[in-house]
């Protein structure tokens, strides 16, 4: 099977993610600045998810350019991604409303590393599928943003129950750590002449 109805599908899901968080932004009602800052904890979280949607989609966009063919279980790896990532508008104005309350902000915790366990599942789902020889395998070598990142969730996740503060310093600097895309995978692309 080719990747393009993969990618087409993801794109849809991911758009649709954003369109529902953004719609969660409501107006303040008042007509001054200071109007707005009872709207600051939701437009917060709104920034920190909307750039972690944004990671995922580069980042998923940049796997799949690797990935060679698409299998069934790399269809289920995906709607497992999908799944996590669609948790994010939920999460998101739970934890904006609540102005980062320890529960919401461990919760949000909880996706984030959920989806980056999903996306670590997905990512050997299509090496598996194309060997271990694969250029994703070689291009993903060892990892070690993602196994970072998923004990910095962890410890987030433990932090919010005391300091949820800490938890949300903790999950911007997860999503500083993968704002530039994955080079790696660009790298070993252009190395084998890929476009």
């Amino acid at each position: 099977m080719g990747k393009g109805r993969l990618e087409a599908f993801s794109d849809g899901v991911i758009a649709i993610i954003i369109t529902i968080m953004v719609l969660e932004l409501k107006v303040p009602h008042g007509e001054t600045l200071s109007d707005l800052t009872s709207s600051t904890p939701v437009f917060l979280s709104y920034v920190l998810s909307f750039v972690n949607v944004g990671i995922y989609w580069n980042n998923h966009h940049h796997m799949l350019h690797a990935a060679t063919r698409v299998t069934g279980a790399v269809l289920w790896a995906n709607l497992y991604l999908l799944f996590w990532l669609s948790l994010f508008p939920f999460t998101t104005a739970w934890m904006g409303e609540n102005h980062f309350a320890a529960a919401p902000t461990a919760i949000y915790g909880v996706v984030l590393l959920m989806a980056g366990v999903a996306y670590v599942i997905l990512q050997a789902t299509i090496i598996s599928a194309q060997g271990a020889d694969s250029l994703l395998r070689r291009a993903v070598g060892m990892d070690w943003k993602g196994k970072a990142s998923a004990v910095a969730y962890m410890v987030a996740v433990a932090a919010a129950y005391a300091r949820p503060s800490v938890a949300q310093a903790i999950y911007g600097l997860v999503a500083m750590l993968w704002l530039v895309p994955d080079r790696r995978i660009e790298r070993i692309l252009a190395a084998n002449g890929e476009p």
